[in-house]
């Protein structure tokens, strides 16, 4: 057996039925306790959450704004499976493998609702001032130092994940759909490349290396405050471009929105012929990778959002809590959902081929895109969302990675960390990286073994939290 295949089973259980069972039914073991606060609290925590965006705050020293707290743990999950994942998911799962994307957010809104909630709880400030808190923070002061080992085997796969995840796949990404926009504007990448480790690589794809990984040295050099006023700006500018430009996708081929929304409920239980192929989708892929997708893009349940969250300066946990409900419901309910429709109507209008060949990624949301707005447009819209997509993932887990690393290690190994993150960017850009893309994929999922027992262990002290907020508030 090969180190590939060894890989292969690992993550067919990290993201195979058992953890997605797990995953969900964690949310809906938490949605019960909680009264389903995701639906009979919506306006209370959409008042104070999307309510106060456009609110001026403060932060200490150490410290980030309540808004930067979500923006930065945003920038992590608003990312390539926003575009890529969900494409997979529908070319892989069917079109019903959307309505089960919306489930798993849906319940994983108050997975993430009690992740915050815990990590606001039991966070501390490091040597350097800095408040920092998540899973291995909850599991230490929550749980018990008992159960410290468990939060050190978070911090392993997180800040392996880091470099992985939230790295060279990203400028991966990042290197691949700027080269193709390229190509569309009458560039001839292919033309100039070079060997360099033993691959022939575009020189563009080392331009673009050295640039985003100097863009992150420079926010790195200005600590978790520069990462916060960062992502502050950059997710609401490439959420808003994405969302407008997948929008009038939308509006264009409006008079198929009801035979898109019945190629998702109607193949969501049945067994179907493939989307795009000849071979037949079974219930049970259906289910396994819509949910799969959802936790992947929206990251409920994996305790990575949590070491962002932390450092708010709101004080009281349930109201930075909220925010993970927002999250959850962004990511998801809103941007994967208008990719999923910008594929399925680009589908419906005969912009994307039916014969794609099972052909995934980001090229169906481009071909989309390019039957409205026309083929260089649609290839500079996705090029751009895309990087922004991808830039702001690399940012937000440079911290997360970060953290795990000196939480292991302490607060003065945290540059030697920096240092590696940033030359993995470069190399990144140059690499094939799907064995990469396998393992960290792999450890992305495994980070939520240890989270998901704290969530559980602790979650008595999310609901107590909860109900005596809300019983204050009823006072008021």
């Amino acid at each position: 057996m090969t180190f590939a295949d060894i890989v292969g089973k690992v993550n067919g259980f990290a993201w195979g039925p058992i953890m997605l069972i797990l995953l969900v039914g964690t949310g809906i073991y938490l949605s019960i306790r909680t009264g389903f606060i995701q639906f009979s609290k919506i306006g209370y925590w959409m008042r104070n959450t999307f309510g106060k965006i456009f609110k001026k705050q403060k932060a200490g020293e150490g410290e980030v704004t309540p808004l930067q707290a979500v923006t930065t743990a945003l920038a992590a999950t608003v990312g390539t499976g926003n575009i890529a994942g969900v494409t997979g998911a529908i070319v892989a799962g069917g079109p019903g493998a959307v309505f089960w994307m919306w489930i798993s957010a849906l319940f994983g809104m108050v997975t993430k609702y009690s992740e915050v909630v815990l990590a606001v709880k039991y966070r501390e400030r490091n040597q350097a001032g800095d408040l920092v808190g998540g899973p291995m923070y909850y599991i230490k002061n929550g749980l018990g130092k008992g159960w410290k080992w468990l939060g050190s085997i978070f911090c392993v796969f997180g800040f392996l994940a880091a470099f992985g995840i939230g790295n060279m796949t990203q400028i991966n990404t990042i290197a691949s759909s700027i080269n193709t926009a390229i190509d569309a504007f009458g560039g001839n990448v292919e033309a100039s490349k070079i060997t360099l480790f033993n691959q022939v690589v575009p020189v563009s794809s080392i331009v673009i290396g050295v640039v985003v990984a100097a863009i992150v040295a420079l926010v790195l050099i200005g600590g978790l405050k520069r990462i916060g006023q960062v992502t502050e700006k950059l997710v609401p500018v490439m959420a808003v471009v994405y969302i407008i430009a997948a929008l009038a996708v939308v509006i264009v081929n409006f008079r198929f929105i009801g035979k898109a929304f019945g190629m998702i409920f109607g193949n969501a239980f049945t067994v179907q012929a493939a989307f795009g192929g000849a071979v037949g989708i079974a219930f049970k892929t259906v289910v396994q990778k819509g949910v799969a997708r959802g936790v992947f893009s929206n990251e409920a349940g994996l305790g990575s959002a949590p070491i962002a969250h932390a450092a708010s300066s709101e004080k009281d946990p349930v109201k930075q809590g909220l925010y993970g409900i927002f999250e959850v419901f962004m990511d998801t309910i809103v941007i994967c959902t208008l990719t999923a429709l910008v594929v399925l109507l680009g589908y419906c209008s005969n912009a994307i081929s039916p014969e794609w060949g099972g052909s995934g990624g980001a090229a169906l949301v481009s071909s989309s895109f390019a039957g409205v707005m026309g083929g260089k447009l649609g290839s500079l819209i996705v090029a751009v969302g895309i990087s922004l997509f991808a830039l702001s993932t690399i940012l937000s887990w440079s911290l997360y990675g970060t953290r795990c690393f000196e939480y292991l290690f302490g607060v003065k190994s945290s540059l030697i960390y920096k240092i590696i993150f940033v030359i993995a960017v470069v190399v990144g850009a140059t690499l094939e990286l799907s064995l990469v893309w396998d393992i960290a994929d792999t450890l992305n999922g495994l980070m939520a073994i240890p989270n998901l027992i704290a969530v559980l262990g602790l979650s008595g002290v999310v609901i107590k939290l909860t109900k005596e907020h809300f019983a204050q508030k009823e006072l008021k």
